[in-house]
C-alpha cells in the first residue's frame, strides 16, 4: 500500500503509552496500529485487501444446495403464516 497522506492526531498519554506498548509488543510502527483500527472499524481497506477476501470466500467449501432446495429449506412467506 503506497502511504502518501499525512494527518495528524492527538491522544491522550494513556491512549499513547497503550499504543506504543502494544507496537513494540507486536514490532509494529503506532501508524502501522492506527491503520489497522481504521481498516477494521470503517472498512478503509486496499483493493488488493478486498480481493484477497473474495478469494478466501470462493475457496471455501461450504454445503450450499441449488436454488430450488434453498427455497424449501427457507422460512415461509409471511402470507403462508396466516390463517
Amino acid at each position: 500500500m503506497e502511504l502518501t497522506k499525512k494527518t495528524t492526531i492527538l491522544l491522550s498519554p494513556r491512549m499513547h503509552a497503550l499504543l506504543r506498548e502494544i507496537s513494540r509488543a507486536r514490532r509494529r510502527s503506532i501508524g502501522d496500529l492506527v491503520r489497522e483500527a481504521c481498516e477494521a472499524r470503517y472498512g478503509v481497506s486496499s483493493e488488493s485487501a478486498a480481493h484477497d477476501a473474495v478469494d478466501r470466500l470462493a475457496s471455501l467449501e461450504l454445503p450450499v444446495g441449488t436454488p430450488q432446495q434453498l427455497k424449501r429449506e427457507s422460512a415461509p412467506e409471511p402470507e403462508e403464516l396466516l390463517p
